[in-house]
């Protein structure tokens, strides 16, 4: 099982985001391309992440599949050209790449922005979606609560998790410390590019009590406004939406400052106005922080709270890896020992058929009371005999040199030839 985990993985790292969203995956389309794999191919176990940035494949099989599990994907999204889509694909079939990858993506160390906190909740749901189509067993079952455990351990004993670290979330929780003492807070994002759809996209989980949308191109704002359940405004309606809000958060691509001091000074400001202008060139003129009440952080001011962040984290690096690599050397104790379990087993069945043929021979002429006497002992003698042969092969198996008792036992007691006899009598 150790050697058939196989990944598949299309990223920010290989693909621009034109060919990742061309692939990206819902939960009903995950559901339905893990189904599609589990009756058309060999693979035992499926696990597919699908995130802004990434779609990787997780799966168990002897053969690899990667083609077939591709062309799938592109079926699923309606895409014709399905030979071009392999060229941004990382195909990983060595088993210690391929768990590494796992680890480092779980982790945040192969995220857009390093020690992303969102990963993790990803993959737990990833793994929600292939557990409810009983698609994860006991590789991915165990791989997945040791990386759970990893990421515990590295939330608990590092940095690598602290602060906010893309000017996304920066931006959200700069707005979220600042209105932290009033009640119901209001935000206006201004400009929903990347980076503003970015921005809506974390503030929508914070407690702002109204968010407001404003778009150049309304379909836009009215599309994302109904996607997270908040509100949208025409621009012409802008300055009436600024006046409410308490919070405004410029993303706006304009050569030109769009909210100005002039503007601002028209304004009632009963205590305090925040403008986080995350734009460049800058969408809130400079001036506006002179006007009283209005309080202005600029892209310098973001961007030196996720520097200090991102130096703790890229410190953090080190003592990671190290967490990591200690979880994938205790699963792989794990692994190896699962993967020569169906030999002790066999073992075990050829010691207890040795023992209950001999005691039927000889036990027909003894009462219950010596009978259950020879078969307790029988049993004992057993147990002294399994235990040195299977810890010895545990042992051999941390070792990784397992093959060569595994072939003594087999050939010993002719496993491999009372496994198929036991199948024919079945």
């Amino acid at each position: 099982m150790k050697s058939n985990f196989k990944v598949l993985s299309i990223s920010h790292h290989l693909a621009p985001v034109s060919i990742r969203e061309s692939l990206s995956l819902n939960e009903f389309s995950c559901k339905k391309v893990m189904h599609t794999i589990k009756d058309m191919t060999s693979v035992e176990e499926v696990l597919i992440l699908s995130t802004c940035n990434r779609t990787e494949v997780y799966y168990i099989s002897e053969k690899e599949w990667s083609k077939e599990i591709i062309t799938l994907i592109c079926l699923e999204k309606g895409l014709v050209d399905i030979r071009k889509y392999y060229l941004f694909f990382d195909i990983i079939n060595d088993y210690t790449r391929a768990l590494g990858h796992v680890f480092n993506v779980s982790m945040g160390l192969s995220s857009q922005v390093i020690g992303d906190n969102q990963i993790i909740t990803q993959i737990k749901q990833a793994y929600q979606w292939s557990a409810d189509i009983s698609m994860a067993g006991p590789y991915l079952h165990r791989l997945l609560h040791t990386i759970f455990f990893t990421n515990k351990k590295v939330v608990q004993t590092t940095a690598f998790r602290d602060g906010a670290a893309s000017i996304s979330y920066a931006s959200t929780e700069l707005a979220e410390s600042l209105c932290s003492g009033l009640v119901q807070p209001k935000v206006l994002i201004i400009g929903l590019g990347e980076m503003g759809a970015d921005v809506l996209k974390n503030v929508s989980k914070t407690f702002f009590s109204k968010i407001t949308l404003a778009n150049r191109t309304l379909s836009k704002a009215k599309d994302l406004a109904e996607l997270y359940h908040v509100d949208f405004i025409a621009m012409e309606d802008i300055w009436t939406a600024i006046e409410e809000a308490d919070v405004i958060i410029g993303s706006i691509c304009k050569p030109d400052a769009f909210i100005t001091k002039n503007e601002v000074q028209k304004l009632t400001i009963h205590s305090y106005k925040y403008f986080i202008d995350i734009s460049v060139p800058r969408c809130v003129e400079e001036a506006v922080d002179d006007v009283p009440g209005a309080m202005v952080y600029n892209i310098d001011h973001i961007r030196n709270r996720t520097t200090e962040t991102l130096e703790k984290r890229m410190g953090s690096i080190p003592l990671v890896k190290e967490i990591i690599s200690e979880s994938i050397m205790e699963f792989n104790d794990w692994s190896n020992e699962i993967s020569v379990s169906p030999v002790i087993n066999k073992f075990k069945d050829a010691l207890e058929s040795i023992r209950t043929s001999e005691l039927a021979r000889h036990l027909k002429n003894l009462n219950k009371e010596e009978s259950d006497k020879i078969e307790l002992i029988t049993k004992g003698i057993m147990q002294k005999i399994l235990k040195l042969p299977v810890l010895n092969l545990k042992a051999a198996c941390k070792r990784g040199d397992a093959e060569s008792l595994i072939s003594v036992l087999n050939e010993l007691f002719d496993l491999e030839n009372k496994t198929e006899t036991a199948k024919v009598k079945v």
